[in-house]
């Protein structure tokens, strides 16, 4: 099933337009949720919206919406003056300078949408794909939509193109305001740990093998509870907050993680051996 589309951009490169489609990049599976339900009656409870000031129930075609510019002082806004606010919203990806890839800090990195050819845009779809592609760097642009402006990264993506929405710098914390106690490390643990890296390194990322193990427990939980089965707690140690050796976890580690190296040589070798007095009895 082909994926559909979220919305329609433009890519402004240069002089150069290119009409685009946007698609998510994944789909999310949603957090197991759970209703309010009265108790006697097993019937949903509805929540009701109140007036903070005369404690009165507001009805939904009364509510408007209001931006607080100083405390308990709201303006207020109707619907058609909400859409004036954004109609600054082009749908254009203003690309607006080329950099390597490895110059953007992770940190930045918030979402990611596909980007695919809309009529009459394949041509400098591709050319745009290739050409970053050959010079190896990364876009950087602007793009406005749902009444804000996004900082997005563009890059090339197997045969086409997609789009990171990335954060603005006064959108992170600075990692100062982490309190981190300065401690020393001695060579001997830092070898043990550099081993316990390698010992479980890999060349390659395999997403696949992983998946949402608490989810399925709870879904796996629920579809028992569902059957007329009682779930009950079960009991989970707490985690212990002490002091530790760490050469001796990291030996322990190490210990643990190796596989033995001559295990399967006896499994095949020990067959053999057993055949042979059989034969011998066979042939007296």
């Amino acid at each position: 099933m082909p994926a559909r589309a979220i919305s329609a951009a433009t890519i402004s490169f240069g002089l150069v337009s290119i009409p685009v489609k946007m698609y998510s990049a994944a789909e999310p599976k949603s957090a197991v949720s759970f209703n309010q339900i009265n108790r006697k009656d097993k019937a949903r409870v509805k929540q009701q919206l109140v007036s903070s000031r005369s404690g009165e129930v507001v009805s939904r075609e009364d509510i408007v919406k209001g931006y607080e510019f100083t405390k308990d002082q709201y303006v207020l806004f109707e619907p058609e003056e909400l859409k004036a606010l954004e109609a600054a919203a082009t749908h254009t990806i203003d690309i607006v300078e080329f950099l390597k890839e490895e110059q953007i800090d992770r940190r930045y990195l918030d979402k990611v949408y596909y980007l695919g050819t809309d009529k009459g845009g394949a041509r400098a779809y591709k050319l745009l794909a290739q050409a970053l592609v050959e010079t190896k760097r990364i876009a950087i642009g602007k793009y406005a939509a749902r009444g804000k402006q996004y900082l997005v990264l563009v890059r090339p993506f197997e045969n086409g193109i997609v789009m990171e929405q990335l954060h603005y710098p006064d959108e992170l914390r600075s990692f100062a305001e982490v309190p981190i106690e300065d401690a020393a490390v001695k060579p001997a643990e830092l070898k043990l740990a550099t081993q316990l890296v390698e010992q479980a390194a890999t060349d390659e990322f395999h997403p696949e093998q992983y998946k949402d193990e608490v989810r399925e427990r709870m879904l796996a939980l629920i579809q028992r509870k569902i059957e007329g089965e009682d779930i009950t707690l079960t009991a989970t140690a707490e985690p212990e907050h002490k002091i530790i050796d760490i050469m001796a976890a990291l030996k322990a580690s190490l210990a643990a993680g190796k596989k033995p190296a001559h295990s399967a040589q006896p499994a095949e070798k020990k067959p053999a051996k057993a055949k042979a007095p059989a034969k011998k009895r066979a042939a007296k």
